[in-house]
């Protein structure tokens, strides 16, 4: 799992949701011994980091609402394996896969 990074000046995020959503999340925070900050940011890291697990379940979320067709949910799918194939054969640190993934998206602007 990918440290969360603490550097850099603070913002705050604010959403609204229902009274029983909230309610829900803190029952379920509570039983998870989990803050809801820390929490937050723990899926605010797993989304930036585009952590399989997580992608996985906003793929299915945007296929589901209709926010990106499916050819481009695959594609992007399909660059984030090659990124991580590429890390992963080169043992190259995260910042390096990252420039690798811009380029391959500066190459493929249709996406």
């Amino acid at each position: 799992m990918a440290e969360i990074d603490e550097i850099g000046d603070v913002k705050r995020i604010i959403f609204e949701d229902t009274d029983k959503r909230h309610a829900d999340l803190k029952i379920r925070l509570h039983y998870d011994e989990i803050k809801q900050g820390e929490f937050f940011r723990l899926m605010l890291t797993g989304y930036i980091n585009q952590d399989e697990r997580l992608m996985n379940y906003v793929e299915e979320y945007k296929e589901l609402k209709k926010i990106q067709s499916k050819r481009k949910i695959t594609d992007s799918r399909r660059l984030r394996k090659k990124a991580q194939e590429i890390g992963n054969k080169f043992a190259l640190n995260s910042e390096e896969v990252e420039d690798i993934f811009d380029l391959i998206e500066k190459e493929n602007q249709d996406l």
